[in-house]
């Protein structure tokens, strides 16, 4: 029996931000699913988050997964070293953005990210983040890198390790998934996370198995709250 691969994704501006820095990537036909947070209260955030899904978009899938792999980490090697001439460029500190993203093969999927947006991973109704944020310290408002933020960190505050556009090198983690009918994956920025437990996502994917509808329901809820940053998501789920 064939599988099929279903998703649907939306990003906002949220209740607070002025603008919208995030961006997100559905490419179905060539199994690839990405989002990406442009650094708050850093220059152009956006301006990173839309090179990262602009380029990722662009790319064709032929060969092997693991030469579509290879691929999307020279370009996102190559988008690094863009931000880094561009900041300099421009005299900023930084213009950076994290990614999450998702490529499925036959037998498998493959899911990479760089920085604090996450991927979570929904099976026999057990909701579990596969990625590990590369945060020090606690959450905050303001997504800060090595420090660097539009203000003071506060103590507790998280600082974000790893980004697109911060550092000389780039290293991408990768882990991988299942690909199993049943199995549903969500993409989020961390404007999911701030607005909802781990314990609410679970539920709202338990209630929601269709991707346009878990989407809509993650969107209802965290604008019911404060929305405090931008909001992007992406949902797959794999069926017969």
């Amino acid at each position: 029996m064939m599988t099929r691969y279903v998703s649907a994704g939306r990003t906002v501006t949220g209740k607070v931000r002025k603008h919208n820095e995030d961006a997100i990537l559905v490419r179905d036909e060539v199994g690839l699913w990405v989002v990406a947070d442009g650094l708050g209260g850093h220059s152009a955030g956006d301006y990173a988050s839309t090179m990262i899904v602009d380029r990722l978009g662009a790319l064709s899938r032929s060969g092997s997964v693991f030469d579509f792999i290879e691929a999307i980490e020279d370009t996102l090697v190559q988008i690094n070293a863009d931000l880094l001439q561009t900041a300099a460029t421009r005299g900023v500190d930084l213009i950076g953005s994290t990614v999450v993203l998702l490529v499925r093969d036959t037998d498998f999927m493959l899911c990479g990210w760089v920085g604090d947006s996450r991927a979570y991973c929904l099976e026999g109704g057990r909701l579990r983040q596969i990625t590990r944020d590369h945060v020090h310290g606690g959450e905050d408002e303001v997504t800060q890198f090595g420090g660097v933020a539009a203000a003071p960190p506060q103590a507790g505050s998280g600082v974000l390790t790893r980004a697109v556009g911060a550092e000389d090198q780039l290293f991408v983690d990768w882990v991988v998934a299942g690909n199993r009918p049943g199995m549903e994956y969500v993409l989020c920025s961390d404007g999911i996370n701030k607005e909802m437990s781990d314990a609410e996502l679970h539920e709202q994917c338990r209630s929601n198995p269709e991707p346009q509808d878990l989407i809509a329901s993650l969107f209802d809820l965290a604008l019911s709250r404060a929305g405090r940053d931008n909001i992007s998501a992406v949902a797959v789920s794999i069926q017969e």
